[in-house]
């Protein structure tokens, strides 16, 4: 375990490398077949980018002693919803019929964020209200609550770093909105996911399209650093063990 985390920072570069790879590989067998697929979205629509990501957390959670049979990852996701029968996570943890973690891995790359930064937040504020009344209602066998985790990466481009305009035509936002960029909106977002105790832990890190190749990365805010998300899954993941 004291490995793992000592190299924290290689197994997170050797995902974000993953995922940059596999985004440039879909687009360039999209090109061959002719296959025009709205710009960026092309890298999207062809899945297994945050692949990397999710190895990462499984040997996070195994290296804390839990059984592989009870991860699952790419099946099984589906957990039951309050106002929604169900609903895929990227991975889930259930021992004992108890559902111990269930984790969302996303990302988001530019050069158009405003539509896409709604879809996501708005996805995922509605996913911890479902999940979370679920469990309130007894859906998952009630005991020890769940480790609900986010995991965010953002394309490090201008885009994303351009200050962006607020419309308030008839009420002030909240100030720390004005002129922020969509990095800074991201930042604040998986904040506050956690400050509202929507999820458990939250992670947010950017990396660009050239440099993300060689698996580089930032950590725009330490208390949204991978290492924390790392350390609090870890020390969930122990009462069950």
């Amino acid at each position: 375990m004291t490995n793992l985390i000592d190299n924290l920072e290689n197994h997170i570069s050797d995902a974000v490398a993953h995922y940059w790879q596999t985004r440039k590989t879909q687009r360039e067998r999209q090109k061959k077949r002719g296959v025009a697929d709205a710009g960026l979205r092309g890298a999207v629509t062809g899945g297994a980018q945050m692949d990397g990501f999710i190895d990462l957390f499984t040997t996070i959670i195994m290296n804390a002693g839990m059984d592989e049979e009870f991860i699952f990852r790419k099946k099984r996701l589906e957990l039951p919803g309050f106002f929604r029968p169900t609903k895929e996570w990227d991975m889930v943890v259930v021992k004992n019929n108890h559902l111990i973690t269930a984790i969302e891995a996303k990302s988001q790359v530019g050069p158009s964020f405003g539509n896409n930064f709604n879809n996501r937040t708005e996805e995922a504020m509605g996913s911890a209200l479902d999940i979370w009344t679920a469990f309130r209602e007894g859906a998952f066998s009630g005991g020890v609550q769940p480790f609900i985790g986010y995991f965010f990466m953002l394309d490090d481009c201008d885009a994303s770093n351009r200050p962006v305009k607020v419309r308030e035509p008839h009420f002030k936002v909240f100030q720390e909105f004005v002129g922020a960029s969509y990095m800074k909106r991201y930042e604040l977002f998986c904040r506050k996911l956690v400050l509202e105790r929507h999820y458990t832990a939250a992670s947010f890190i950017t990396s660009g399209s050239k440099t993300g190749l060689s698996g580089f990365f930032k950590e725009p805010a330490s208390d949204l650093s991978f290492l924390i998300f790392a350390k609090s899954l870890i020390s969930h993941i122990g009462a069950f063990i």
